[in-house]
């Protein structure tokens, strides 16, 4: 979990020009982006990451499939196949991601960390079993595959939802509701 230099973004999600550690854009509230990429199968299950139990913010909960910051000057796309192969080792082209949107989320998830971040979010077909994945042991303590309709109601119900990271509701049923429209 090594600290990292990021663009620096102002309320609207543009760039201000601004380039500081991501420690500080936490610390002192700065907008910032981050990409979100939750993997599927044909089967309609969703790939959902166990974070490492060490992290500074919601650790052992389970959460998107890969996630991670937006180096400074990097783009989007090239974001998310790098946080593919590190967290989770799949190589992934851009032509694999299926950009659906973007989410603020603006949370204070520690007296420490206020988190005001842009998450792009990408859609990635799972074609291979999870068996293959390599985990990146500071990021990630496992990873399961869970039926669509299955989180719906664990995110539903006040105590199998303490097992996510909490995420607005909306961002759920949106992410949800895009992975369900594949299979239609």
């Amino acid at each position: 979990m090594a600290d990292e230099l990021i663009d620096i973004l102002d309320k609207n999600g543009e760039f201000t020009g601004e380039v500081r550690l991501k420690s500080e854009a936490h610390q002192l509230g700065l907008y910032h982006a981050s990409v979100h990429i939750w993997l599927y199968t044909n089967d309609k299950k969703v790939l959902l990451q166990k974070r490492a139990k060490n992290k500074d913010t919601y650790p052992s909960l389970w959460d998107v499939s890969v996630a991670g910051h937006i180096s400074a000057n990097e783009s989007k796309e090239d974001s998310a196949i790098r946080e593919i192969e590190e967290e989770i080792g799949l190589s992934l082209n851009k032509k694999d991601l299926d950009f659906i949107g973007s989410y603020l989320s603006e949370k204070q998830p520690t007296i420490k960390i206020i988190d005001k971040e842009y998450h792009y979010i990408y859609l990635v077909k799972l074609t291979q079993p999870i068996e293959k994945l390599t985990l990146q042991k500071e990021e990630v303590d496992d990873v399961k595959l869970i039926p669509i309709e299955q989180i719906k109601n664990d995110l539903k119900n006040l105590e199998t939802t303490k097992q996510y990271v909490p995420h607005d509701i909306e961002y759920y049923n949106f992410i949800l509701k895009e992975i369900t429209n594949r299979f239609e």
